[in-house]
């Protein structure tokens, strides 16, 4: 029991709740004459137009991709049929011409001055011989050159050839590789460069003969390139023996040219001797280490080989026997360094 005023528990239990129906509530905000209900035969053609037109449309933009793409594969790679025809294969071409012509210049800033303007040797070895540049100076070789530096060559640890490419050199991996490619670049292959005797602009094309076939007669190319040296010049020769031999009895006493080699020069450039009459030249090589040689040439340097001495290397005197010649030009060279040249004249 309680004490609290108020109704009885019986009048304080939930009352009970009439049976309500259910309220219908639209789903839709807008009024009932915006919406229709079903498809109207107009309506469907309406919808079946819109649809074939944007299927159209679709069509039409695959087809224009596709035909964009397939065109523009093969703008980059090439027509069939048609040779260097692709966008790629000329900028690949671009790139070729571009890293020669870099390092045309890398060598001529840093190699020429040992190896020649032209490849044709001096304090270094000769690098536009056809022999070498067939299989021996290949890019893996040079590259190890340039890394170690000339003892990699003929394994002297006191060669004057520093390492070149970094961290012990001066060039990075890209300038290496221009480099390389100048030394390997092929004779129909031009760029515009300076002509490095007359400091003009000049079309410039690479040292290697693409046609070039090796002989069958040819010795392998030695691996130290002073080997080179070892053995007297085998070219054309008027004389049985154009070495420092014993004089021929028909030698006049007192015929003497005298000829010396210094930091890669002749001391003379201009010579002459009596036609019809052997004679002899004193021949001082004054280049530690480095070969030389007096060769005879009919007309000029460049011309057909009339008499070639023996090679020898440095410091070391010898006497040429030279036959007699007839009278007229010549000119006079070392094999091993062809920018020492002078005019020899007989009469």
């Amino acid at each position: 029991m309680t004490d609290l005023p108020g109704p009885g528990p019986e009048e304080r239990l939930p009352a009970p709740r009439p049976d309500l129906a259910p309220v219908r509530v639209d789903r839709l905000s807008s009024p009932p004459s915006t919406r229709r209900f079903g498809l109207t035969g107009e309506r469907a053609a309406q919808i079946v137009r819109q649809s074939g037109a944007s299927r159209w449309a679709a069509f039409l933009g695959v087809s224009f991709v596709a035909i964009f793409v397939l065109v523009y594969y093969f703008y980059e790679v090439g027509f069939p049929a048609v040779a260097d025809s692709g966008r790629m294969v000329k900028s690949q071409q671009d790139q070729i011409v571009t890293d020669v012509s870099r390092g045309y210049r890398l060598y001529q800033a840093n190699c020429a001055r040992c190896h020649g303007e032209q490849g044709q040797g001096g304090i270094g070895p000769i690098l536009n011989d056809q022999m070498k540049l067939l299989a021996h100076l290949n890019p893996q070789y040079l590259k190890n050159v340039l890394q170690v530096g000339g003892r990699y060559v003929c394994g002297d640890a006191n060669s004057l050839m520093p390492a070149w490419e970094q961290p012990l050199g001066p060039l990075n991996y890209q300038e290496v590789n221009e480099l390389i490619a100048w030394l390997r670049a092929p004779t129909d292959l031009t760029f515009e460069g300076v002509d490095p005797a007359t400091g003009e602009p000049a079309e410039i094309s690479g040292w290697r003969d693409a046609n070039f076939v090796q002989p069958p007669t040819a010795t392998p190319v030695p691996a130290c390139w002073t080997d080179a040296f070892a053995q007297p010049s085998t070219a054309p020769s008027a004389s049985p023996a154009p070495s420092g031999s014993a004089a021929p009895s028909e030698a006049p006493a007192g015929t003497v040219i005298k000829i010396s080699a210094q930091n890669i020069a002749f001391d003379i450039s201009e010579i002459e001797v009596p036609a019809g009459q052997p004679f002899q030249i004193e021949f001082t090589n004054n280049d530690a280490g480095i070969p030389h040689n007096v060769a005879i040439h009919e007309g000029s340097p460049t011309g057909p080989a009339v008499w070639t001495g023996e090679i020898v290397n440095g410091v070391t005197t010898i006497t040429y026997d030279v036959p007699a010649l007839p009278a007229g030009t010549y000119g006079f060279i070392c094999t091993v360094h062809p920018n020492m040249t002078g005019t020899l004249t007989a009469k």
